[in-house]
């Protein structure tokens, strides 16, 4: 069942604690700088997302927290507006977005040339790899062994990411089992349903660490650059790329990210 849950952000609260929480009783936004014209406005600043995808999102509690849902708050707190954020399926979010449901998709997105024909995006804001998930004891020891030649291997995936775009091209859908959610592809993984998982390496390593057994290949499958989504042609996206770029400058998202991902 699709899960659905708005979360109203104070947008000064991050600025103290860097940190999501709900404050439905907020009188007014906090004061900010003026970016694209929006400070004062009071309508919800909407984000989709996949709350399946940490450190990037997922539940702590009945929260959303994650990299993805702190750079939103901040974005929200640049535009003078509460954050509210929804959480659906991945393929939703894309499809939220286009239609307008939506304000915008922070979901661990990443730009490809087939998404940017439906919709537009922001300036990227974090650079994400697609892992390849194994058994410790599994004979695929890199990508090049599900592509040789008479290789029968089968790919896990979540439905709509480009581990499931990227897969698909290089091996063919017959050899590529979708699911809604990457720890449902994890768990065909750990039933030998499926003898790898493609997923963005941070996740990975979450589904690593709480699953035995399991390993992360040392080559990449792929890098890519991860940014907000915006229906086509909306003019928000001027406003949003103001709000990430004073983001960047001022040090805010380099922050976010080193909170959930420590240098190594």
């Amino acid at each position: 069942m699709k899960k659905l849950l708005s979360v109203v952000l104070s947008a000064a609260m991050l600025s103290s604690v860097m940190m999501i929480a709900s404050c439905g009783g907020s009188d007014a936004p906090a004061e900010t700088s003026d970016t694209g014209g929006m400070a004062g406005r009071e309508e919800p600043l909407v984000m989709a997302t996949n709350a399946q995808f940490p450190p990037y999102e997922y539940y702590e509690g009945s929260e959303i927290v994650g990299i993805d849902a702190e750079i939103a708050a901040a974005i929200a707190d640049k535009l003078g507006r509460p954050l509210e954020i929804e959480d659906v399926e991945f393929d939703s979010v894309l499809a939220g977005v286009q239609s307008g449901k939506y304000d915008m998709g922070l979901a661990g997105i990443t730009v490809t040339p087939d998404r940017q024909q439906s919709m537009d995006f922001t300036d990227s804001y974090a650079t994400g790899v697609q892992s390849i998930i194994v058994k410790d004891d599994s004979p695929i020891a890199s990508p090049d062994d599900l592509s040789a030649d008479g290789a029968s291997y089968q790919v896990g995936v979540q439905l709509s990411t480009t581990g499931d775009i990227y897969a698909t091209d290089d091996f063919g859908a017959d050899r590529v089992q979708q699911f809604q959610a990457g720890a449902d592809a994890v768990a065909a993984l750990m039933a030998d349903k499926v003898d790898c998982v493609i997923i963005d390496n941070e996740p990975a390593k979450s589904f690593v660490a709480a699953n035995e057994g399991l390993k992360i290949l040392d080559t990449e499958y792929a890098v890519e650059e991860y940014a907000a989504c915006v229906a086509k042609g909306d003019p928000i996206l001027e406003q949003l790329n103001t709000a990430i770029a004073e983001l960047k400058a001022d040090g805010t998202i380099d922050s976010i990210i080193a909170k959930y991902i420590p240098a190594e």
